[in-house]
């Protein structure tokens, strides 16, 4: 590969730490006339222009943007590929939502053709968006995960996926066994996993719709295959958190099952999270286990609200997520725009600094990618967003009266979505242009 090595001058703001721990201030760093180096699909220097330019080579090519902010990609860390079809489904809570909407739309997902296409409008929405990095839900079907693994790895994506689990009350249509999960999920670990930027998440979709064989079987793969990912569900719905008691009456409660089977650990998501209690919150930072926020489908599909005070006094590590299709937008802005809101009915305060955190840094760290990706540092990958001052004529007049960072950050979160993304950069190339 020949060597290659660009410059790019805006404003530049990242996260380098976790507001909650060290306090607003010491949580960012930020470059009012910034310069980000990028050599082979990597971050090699970042800082003031002024004291970057006479380090650089005469000819070196730099992109100049104009009322524009440089950011980290924006990490996804629980989203639904088969989903994308029936996004703002109308009228339901989650277990009817998926009866209704959900598994007939999965079902599709049998045909390797609408595999394709799907996870082609999907990786396109995503990046149309600025999420760089997503930890996906494939269907039941292998070819769900194919297909997307394909697409990502065209573009040299750092993504994560894996084919949903799934033994029991669920459509027959739509199930598959415990043997035969173990075995595809195999097969897939081998094909993908660690494969150029890709990563395989072994995906029980959730307690209820896997037997215990199945749930045995999925921690046997995360003790086959140390560096492995876990994605499911945990605590979403009061009648869900009701039914797993129904199922597994021995086991003390929801977290409770899952630990049983071996499937907490230091790579493992729980997406939603909205009922834990204080001691499941313990045992999950105790763990090394993560959170997936997911505030607008928490109220798309009247979930709950979730408690990020109580997740933040444990230190348990927390990111978000859209959940496309509980979730009615892949724009993580505008994710952010409903928690900020979940917390305003807690009595709580989210600051644009803990947001950024939130949907870069933080989803790094549930991840255990900070060292890849997330921030701007030196080393890292080169996945990054040009967002534009004046995407909208309201955005563009409202940051006009914008004072500081703080300020234009909040509005960029709360006014802004996939029209604010000029540019979205992948291992240092362009793979969106609005």
């Amino acid at each position: 590969m020949p060597f290659t090595r660009k410059a790019y001058r805006a404003a530049i703001l990242h996260s380098i730490a976790d507001p909650a721990e060290v306090g607003i201030e010491a949580s960012y760093e930020y470059f009012e006339d910034g310069l980000l180096v990028v050599e082979n699909g990597q971050i090699s220097a970042i800082g003031h222009a002024t004291e970057l330019l006479s380090t650089l080579p005469a000819d070196i090519e730099i992109t100049h943007y104009q009322d524009a902010l440089i950011t980290p990609g924006l990490i996804d860390t629980h989203i639904h590929l088969p989903q994308t079809g029936m996004v703002g489904a109308y009228g339901e809570q989650l277990l009817d939502w998926l009866n209704t909407y959900t598994f007939p739309c999965e079902s599709q997902f049998a045909d390797k053709a609408h595999a394709d296409e799907v996870a082609d409008i999907f990786i396109k929405e995503l990046l149309r968006n600025g999420t760089t990095t997503a930890l996906v839900f494939g269907s039941v079907h292998p070819q769900s995960v194919n297909s997307f693994f394909e697409a990502a790895q065209q573009l040299d994506l750092r993504m994560i996926a894996g084919k949903v689990m799934m033994d029991r009350n669920a459509p027959d249509y739509l199930t598959d066994t415990a043997e035969s999960s173990y075995v595809e999920s195999k097969a897939l670990i081998e094909r993908w996993h660690g494969k150029g930027r890709l990563h395989y998440a072994v995906t029980p979709r959730f307690a209820p719709t896997s037997t215990p064989e199945q749930l045995t079987l999925a921690g046997q793969l995360l003790g086959e295959y140390p560096d492995l990912y876990m994605q499911t569900h945990i605590s979403e719905n009061l009648k869900e958190v009701e039914w797993v008691k129904e199922l597994f009456p021995e086991r003390k409660g929801y977290l409770d099952v899952y630990d049983h089977y071996q499937l907490l650990g230091e790579r493992s998501v729980f997406a939603h999270g909205v009922h834990l209690c204080d001691d499941e919150c313990a045992r999950l930072a105790e763990t090394g286990s993560a959170i997936a926020f997911c505030p607008t489908s928490n109220f798309f599909l009247g979930s709950g609200l979730f408690n990020l005070p109580m997740a933040e006094k444990h230190k348990l590590n927390v990111g978000l997520g859209t959940d496309v299709g509980g979730g009615t937008s892949f724009s993580l802005l505008q994710t952010l725009n409903e928690a900020y809101k979940v917390m305003q009915l807690q009595g709580a305060r989210l600051s644009p600094f803990k947001s950024l955190y939130l949907a870069t840094l933080g989803g790094a760290r549930a991840l255990r990618l900070e060292d890849k990706i997330g921030t701007l540092h030196p080393g890292t990958d080169a996945d990054f967003l040009v967002l534009d001052y004046n995407a909208t004529p309201l955005l563009s007049y409202r940051l006009k009266q914008a004072n500081n960072i703080a300020e234009t950050l909040f509005v960029l979160m709360t006014l802004g979505d996939d029209r604010t993304v000029l540019q979205t950069y992948a291992a240092g190339t362009l793979v969106h242009q609005r």
